[in-house]
């Protein structure tokens, strides 16, 4: 068994697939319209979905926003250098909500970043500890 992949439901599916495109490096893997049901699929990962898990994000074409709810926490990503990844995503527009730092109570380096619908991206270092 393995994880194949996760899915957000966003409302603006461009501006969604060029947060995760431009910002995090993701690639679009793929994508299709389904027109008698009035959405959009858009996969994107880091590589392959037949190694990698991906990320599914759904435009449902006639709504126009969502309520995210309290018991979705976040997505988390590795990077390798979680200050340089802030900036990256700062300079191109993007939205740091924690910027890059120690955890409270150890050492692991993150920070939080926020996708244009709201959901929370946690950036973590490649060396971790806790």
């Amino acid at each position: 068994m393995r994880l194949l992949h996760t899915m957000l439901r966003v409302t603006d599916l461009q501006q969604s697939i060029d947060f995760y495109t431009q910002l995090l490096g993701m690639e679009l893997l793929r994508s299709k319209d389904y027109p008698d049901g009035r959405f959009t699929l858009a996969f994107l990962g880091y590589g392959d979905e037949s190694d990698h898990t991906a990320l599914e994000l759904t435009h449902n074409w006639d709504t126009n926003s969502y309520e995210l709810g309290n018991a979705f926490g976040h997505l988390a990503i590795e990077v390798e250098d979680v200050y340089a990844a802030c900036e990256a995503i700062k300079a191109k527009g993007g939205e740091v909500v924690r910027e890059a730092g120690p955890m409270k109570h150890g050492s692991t380096i993150l920070a939080f970043v926020k996708d244009p619908d709201g959901y929370m991206i946690e950036l973590l270092g490649t060396k971790r500890s806790d």
